[in-house]
């Protein structure tokens, strides 16, 4: 099975993560989390604008595999969005969605100090946020009679599986079962074996 129909492996946050920094009277917070999907990006900003409704800018950036957007919310053009997008691939990540919000402090920062602001800001973030590697899954459906489902089970935890929805059915369980590439075949095999055949596998290339 040789996996060339998955996206690649990837980079992103494990978990949500908060950065402040104050420049030249100016607040900025800056906001990271993963985001798989557009509407899940701009479901961040909108929380965020709904926590802070008294803020300057809300200026934000996505990266989402070939997918990205970003917006410099009323700052000159190119001195917010576009800095913190770099920052994003700047520090290597991806499925992700940063938004910076600003409490302007009264002092103008100038074109040069607003790149820094937001991209420094953005890019600190990133940088102090816990990271996990994700590695895509085939999903194998997998069709067991009853009498073998303790032996589908303990294939569940050697193969480092992720488990779907469970149907049953007349004869037994099917089972939506993720699975690394390389491991797709082992484990499909694996389950035969450990069911004298009964076990039915569907899915790329099994």
């Amino acid at each position: 099975m040789t996996g060339t129909d998955l996206p690649a492996p990837f980079t992103t946050l494990a978990a949500p993560h908060r950065f402040d920094a104050v420049v030249e009277n100016s607040e900025f917070l800056a906001f990271a989390g993963r985001a798989d999907t557009p509407e899940e990006a701009l479901a961040q900003l909108a929380a965020l604008r709904e926590r802070y409704p008294d803020a300057t800018h809300h200026c934000w950036a996505y990266r989402i595999g070939p997918l990205y957007r970003f917006s410099d919310d009323g700052e000159p053009g190119g001195t917010a969005g576009s800095p913190i997008l770099r920052a994003i691939e700047g520090q290597g990540v991806d499925h992700v969605m940063v938004v910076v919000v600003r409490y302007y402090g009264g002092v103008k920062l100038g074109t040069g100090g607003l790149v820094r602001a937001y991209g420094g800001t953005a890019a600190e973030c990133l940088r102090t946020a816990l990271r996990e590697a994700v590695r895509p899954r085939h999903t194998l459906t997998v069709h067991v009679p009853f009498e073998h489902l303790s032996a589908l089970y303990h294939l569940l935890g050697t193969f480092d599986t992720v488990r779907g929805e469970e149907a049953y059915t007349v004869s037994g369980v099917a089972l939506d079962v993720g699975v690394y590439p390389e491991n797709a075949d082992a484990f499909a095999a694996a389950l035969r074996d450990a069911t004298r055949g009964a076990a039915g596998v569907e899915g790329p290339d099994t």
